[in-house]
């Protein structure tokens, strides 16, 4: 019964592998190599294909499908991520912290790690006359031309010049500004994104070139306008992923760019519940202590204050901010406070950021704030209190006597997009709406809330707009423009207004009733009526 059994099982284990070997898989396989030896017990991971470790001799072999777009290796808990979407090679060696086996020249498939004085002072022809041509065509902003010669280089030579990798980056921005389309916009990005990915293999320093690997891809990404929301939301990972990933390695010498777009995509993917929020209170909480240490060692800088204002904006509009814990630290300051007025305007916009503002704190402190001095910013926190209180008359009196008096562009600027919002939430006052949302605008073309707010205002006047359906149809256009405008402007507003974006595109009018009306798609196109505003022809 035994013998049975066994040849039973391995009947079926021989079927087994019969099929798995029909899905046709490919396969990858390669060596690890760490701090230039080969490194057994490698976790190495196939995105969409199979898992193993390394063997003693630092030898994998994974399978991995079309759909696979990166391998990861973990060692301990540390992981590093390689790319390998359209990557036709079988064989790829990986060195995880970037160092090459000791006393290497060449890499695998006869490949040349000398540098350029090694190169040519040995008198390596087909690299001088490679690297001359290149060179030239660069210096001429020929990029078409020399992107051949480069790419020749950055095969075989890899580790011959940094400027490679500078020089490469740079003709692919041009190549992602000049695409027509997301799909070829895409590929010149992958190929970026591998250009920092050999350059962190052969050079090094993976804090820094990731900070720059993520702002790039963040940077290239976030003006295309025909991208899902689930392609969104795994650029936004990938990005963060390097953020995070420099600057854990870098801490006090983190790039201040970085640490800011680091918490304006923490926020971002917060909002489209890929974080949780102790991971946003716990990126603040770093970023801050970061910004800090830089305030401190540069305290006449006004960009740093200026960064730091930005990510406490972020913070107090993230949605993560706990209001309790606010309403807590701040009470038993405000009792120390209560005649100081610059800490009360200071402890007001906080709480406003905070969404804090129907608790008794904000509201004793407006009242004191507007007793003490009865300034534009105190009749605008009033104005807010009375928009609590359900109180419309009271709220519209102190918003205008608030806009008439305040000086302060920025502050202007609030203040007319929050009275615009209030009259469309209130008395659906549609084009007076529109009208203080475009004041806002005057002031900062980039507010993505006012331009956000117009998008709201046109999907909402569509149900009454124009003479037919199709007429409807058409005012999501515009409304559509003016979220991918929003997306585009300001990182607060991207999660929010690309969804809405992807959500309106679903009533645009179909091919055929646009063809019966005679229309094109792409071609110019006015939505006629108050809305008065120029599109262009797109369908679902």
């Amino acid at each position: 019964m035994k013998a049975i059994l066994s040849k039973s099982v391995l009947f079926t284990l021989v079927v087994i592998t019969t099929a798995m070997g029909s899905m046709a898989q490919n396969v990858i396989t390669g060596t690890v190599y760490r701090e230039g030896k080969v490194a057994a017990g490698i976790t190495v991971e196939a995105h969409k294909g199979s898992t193993m470790m390394t063997s003693f001799d630092g030898l994998y072999s994974v399978e991995v499908s079309e759909k696979s777009k990166y391998l990861k290796f973990t060692f301990i808990d540390e992981t590093k991520k390689l790319d390998i979407e359209g990557n036709t090679k079988n064989k790829i060696d990986f060195y995880f912290d970037g160092i090459e086996p000791a006393g290497a020249s060449t890499g695998s498939g006869g490949i040349n790690l000398k540098s350029v004085n090694e190169l040519i002072a040995e008198g390596d022809e087909k690299f001088k006359n490679e690297f001359s041509l290149y060179q030239e065509f660069f210096k001429q902003q020929d990029y078409k031309s020399a992107k051949k010669h480069w790419k020749f280089l950055y095969d075989n030579y890899p580790k011959s010049t940094l400027n490679l990798y500078h020089h490469g980056a740079k003709m692919n921005e041009d190549l992602i500004t000049k695409a027509k389309t997301w799909k070829e916009k895409n590929k010149y990005i992958k190929d970026m994104m591998s250009i920092y990915d050999q350059r962190i293999k052969y050079f090094g320093q993976e804090g820094f070139v990731r900070g720059r690997k993520g702002t790039a891809l963040l940077k290239y990404t976030r003006e295309v306008e025909d991208i899902s929301l689930e392609e969104q939301k795994e650029i936004y990972k990938t990005g963060y992923e390097n953020l995070e990933q420099s600057v854990k390695e870098l801490g006090e010498e983190a790039e201040m760019p970085v640490l800011v777009l680091l918490m304006q995509t923490t926020r971002s993917l917060f909002k489209m519940q890929e974080l949780p929020k102790e991971k946003v209170i716990e990126n603040y909480d770093l970023v801050s202590k970061l910004m800090a240490k830089y305030q401190e060692k540069n305290p006449d800088d006004e960009q740093i204050g200026q960064a730091i204002d930005a990510v406490e904006r972020m913070f107090g509009t993230s949605g993560a901010a706990d209001c309790e814990a606010l309403i807590n630290i701040f009470t038993p300051q405000y009792q120390e406070n209560s005649e100081n007025i610059d800490w009360i305007k200071r402890m007001l916009r906080r709480l406003g950021r905070a969404n804090c503002d129907e608790s008794d704190l904000f509201a004793s402190a407006t009242e004191k704030l507007y007793t003490l001095e009865p300034s534009a910013e105190a009749a605008f926190n009033m104005a807010r209190r009375f928009v609590k209180k359900n109180d419309a008359e009271k709220a519209k009196e102190y918003y205008k006597q608030a806009m008439e008096q305040e000086t302060d562009q920025e502050l202007l600027e609030n203040y007319y997009y929050e009275y615009g919002l209030f009259i469309f939430a209130k008395e659906n006052a549609l084009q007076e709406a529109r009208n203080y949302a475009r004041k806002a605008l005057a002031i900062n073309p980039k507010n993505c809330k006012a331009l956000m707010l117009i998008g709201d205002i046109y999907t909402s006047a569509s149900r009454s707009f124009g003479a037919d359906a199709f007429e409807k149809a058409t005012v999501f256009w515009v409304a559509v423009d003016y979220y991918v405008k929003s997306r585009q402007a300001d990182e607060e507003c991207y999660a929010d207004a690309a969804k809405k974006a992807a959500d309106y595109k679903k009533y645009f009018p179909d091919k055929e009733t646009g063809f019966m009306n005679g229309l094109t798609e792409g071609e110019k196109y006015t939505v006629e009526g108050w809305i008065n505003e120029s599109t262009k022809v797109r369908y679902k």
